[in-house]
């Protein structure tokens, strides 16, 4: 059962792996936005002092629940912000870039900690599923066989030991019907004398 169940495990591995490859180049990249971001935002720090950052706030996030090589991930599906109404004429000029730069980097985060949170998962099943490899092709696969090796060696060695010991039981009978001859002979020999 092992040995037909053990492509199918490696198969598992396999795509969690490639999973897990994606999920980190993905995760990478979301840094690498994130830190483009950020340096946006820092060009601009003198003036985030004046910025009222309650402007912005995440309202919801839209999750759906997806079946990778038989585990389930967490999927981002919307993430919607609040963004409050604010005094278009009594406000800079600038508020406007500056709730696009939040929104931007909010958004970027919140993929970024899914992504995450889904490489996370990925890779604890990928682990468990190439120690279950390992365990079936290192230590389960070779002590079966083994034990059937044993077995079939003993079987062979119990029907070895009964065909000898046929043999020496059809051996003694051929002995002692050649001595019952022998014997018969022997006696209708001595009767024929007499």
């Amino acid at each position: 059962m092992r040995q037909r169940t053990l492509p199918i495990i490696k198969s598992k591995e396999t795509a969690l792996r490639l999973e897990v490859k994606k999920c980190k180049d993905e995760a990478d990249e979301l840094d690498r936005k994130l830190e483009q971001q950020i340096a946006g935002y820092e060009s601009m720090y003198a003036l985030w002092g004046e910025f009222d950052q309650s402007l912005v706030a995440l309202k919801d996030v839209e999750l759906d629940v997806k079946k990778i090589a038989g585990v389930r991930v967490p999927i981002l599906k919307n993430i919607r912000l609040d963004v409050k109404p604010f005094g278009l004429f009594s406000a800079p000029k600038w508020y406007f870039d500056g709730i696009n730069l939040l929104q931007g980097l909010a958004k970027t985060a919140v993929e970024r900690e899914f992504v995450v949170a889904k490489l996370g998962l990925l890779d604890h099943a990928r682990r468990k599923t190439t120690q279950k490899v390992n365990l079936f092709e290192k230590v389960q696969i070779p002590g079966f066989q083994e034990a059937i090796r044993k077995i079939k060696r003993f079987m062979e060695d119990e029907e070895n030991l009964s065909k000898s010991s046929q043999k020496i039981l059809k051996s003694l009978q051929e002995k002692r019907k050649k001595a019952d001859e022998a014997k018969a002979a022997e006696k209708q020999g001595k009767e024929g004398a007499a």
